[in-house]
């Protein structure tokens, strides 16, 4: 009998691995693999929203596309409130921080539109209240299917639980804007299946979004990546020596690092529209390592396969640590083996002195790296801080075989297209 991914044409695969002593080597602060500093009178996208996972409309093979000379950009966004009681302290100021931190409850998905790549115009929702099957809209991403408009929006519809959804609707463009129509009918695809892919049963803080469709380069074949965890109740996976790696005496105890599961999913269409999906063995794993391989996405450069992901201090497990940033890996195939870059993973890590600054990259293969502001300090000592929900300055990246270095820093939401569509 044939294996699953036998049946899709699909070579069967083992995970890579994100080992501990990869992440023994991880370094903050190395100027090739830090974000330069965001300065505190940054620029605010919007005084009304807050906005924080930014999704450049793009074609299935990872272009950055504009339509009719308009730049697009999906953003998860939620309302500020400064004059709702609840976020007023007891002097009656608006609590920005608990404001911000509340956020992703509301998060809804909102688009953008320039001229200029930057400088965005606020557009709106993209779908009606109430299409979306469930409370929140998380990050994915938005397809431009044609020259018609027609755009395919994958994201996550969290609460109740967290399954992987697409809606369809269309781009219009005038002479003075962008509007979106349509986006009326939610199609969920899949779930976690609690056998290669960990369920909310399984483990309460569970992750299972962010779907990022793409072509193959060499098989022409539509797959999906995606995060997740690895399967297994909470608690009971193993880290061996496979997971720990070559690491030096007196680095063998992992302490509690079982409870870091994370990976990078991917699945196999069974279709050419993507309404239909398989999911296969996860591409990586980070068992022991990190508990969070958020939004992972490619950037195809020189015949490889280079693998992003975004990740948290506070999600490694013990033993290992690393800045909020960006980690990256490299293959000569889809299907691996990866190896990570930089030698220990890291691609670009927030500074020491401000390591909340900024948070949800997005490598772009023009080499841009877009993310939005978290939280920068405003004193010396980093107890006051100013809360962000914008667009951070966009950084530039080289990418060199199995290393990477910063080499520039662009304006606040520089996002500009590689390709323009002329619509019909």
């Amino acid at each position: 009998m044939k294996t699953t991914t036998e049946k899709f044409g699909v070579t069967p695969h083992q995970p890579s691995l994100w080992t501990r002593a990869d992440a023994l080597k991880v370094r903050a602060d190395d100027p090739t693999t830090t974000q330069p500093l965001v300065r505190a009178d940054f620029p605010v996208l919007s005084d009304d929203v807050f906005i924080w996972d930014t999704m450049p409309l793009r074609d299935l093979d990872g272009n950055v596309t504009s339509v009719d000379g308009w730049s697009v950009i999906f953003t998860l966004t939620a309302d500020r409130h400064p004059n709702d009681p609840q976020y007023l302290d007891e002097d009656g100021n608006y609590d920005i921080l608990r404001d911000w931190n509340d956020r992703h409850g509301r998060a809804k998905m909102y688009y953008w539109f320039s001229r200029t790549g930057k400088n965005w115009e606020f557009g709106g929702r993209v779908m009606a209240e109430g299409v979306s099957p469930t409370a929140r809209e998380w990050a994915g991403t938005p397809i431009l299917l044609n020259d018609r408009g027609e755009v395919d929006l994958y994201y996550t519809a969290v609460t109740p639980g967290a399954t992987i959804v697409k809606v369809r609707g269309r781009v219009v463009t005038t002479e003075h804007g962008v509007s979106m129509v349509g986006f009326e009918k939610v199609k969920p695809l899949f779930e976690a299946d609690g056998k290669m892919y960990q369920t909310e049963a399984q483990n309460a803080f569970w992750g299972f979004r962010d779907p990022w469709p793409f072509r193959d380069p060499e098989d022409g074949k539509l797959y999906m990546l995606f995060e997740g965890n690895v399967a297994g109740e909470r608690g009971s996976h193993k880290v061996g020596e496979a997971e720990i790696g070559d690491v030096p005496p007196g680095y063998e105890d992992v302490g509690n690092s079982r409870f870091q599961t994370a990976c990078v999913g991917i699945a196999v269409a069974r279709d050419a529209d993507g309404d239909d999906w398989e999911m296969l063995p996860p591409l990586l794993t980070a068992v022991g390592v990190n508990d969070q391989t958020e939004r992972p996405h490619f950037v195809f450069q020189d015949g490889k396969y280079y693998l992003f992901t975004i990740s948290h201090t506070f999600t490694y497990g013990d033993g290992v640590t690393g800045p909020d940033g960006v980690y990256g890996f490299v293959a000569d195939s889809l299907f691996g083996p990866y190896v990570p870059l930089n030698g220990s993973g890291l691609v670009l890590g927030n500074p020491s002195s401000q390591p909340f600054q900024t948070y949800s990259h997005y490598v772009m293969p023009n080499g841009l790296v877009t993310s939005f502001i978290d939280s920068v300090p405003t004193d010396e000592t980093g107890t006051q801080i100013r809360v962000g929900g914008t667009e951070a300055p966009t950084v530039g990246l080289k990418i060199k075989g199995q290393q990477t270095f910063v080499v520039g820093e662009y304006d606040y939401g520089y996002i500009p297209p590689m390709l323009d569509v002329t619509l019909k």
